[in-house]
């Protein structure tokens, strides 16, 4: 998967996992990072743990849903170290 495909899915997954975990927010930027790096999370949780296929293949519903699944886990375990900032 190129780097584009990457951005455009860690930035719809980051924004997703936003939306859903309320309370977090990183900004643009941050979101695609934290979608991105989710992503990356996601891919191995369903590739190494869960044996679901390949990950992440492209621009497609299945990339997303993996990289929001694993974004929102990322933004779990940044709230448990206390990271990201606090909305009111």
């Amino acid at each position: 998967m190129g780097l584009l495909s990457w951005i455009v899915v860690g930035l719809i997954a980051g924004w997703l996992a936003g939306l859903i975990m309320r309370g977090s927010g990183f900004g643009l930027l941050g979101n695609i990072v934290v979608g991105v790096i989710g992503g990356l999370l996601g891919g191995w949780l369903a590739s190494s743990v869960f044996n679901i296929g390949p990950g992440m293949s492209g621009i497609n519903f299945g990339s997303i849903v993996i990289a929001f699944l694993g974004a929102i886990v990322l933004i779990l375990i940044l709230r448990l170290l206390g990271l990201g900032r606090k909305r009111v």
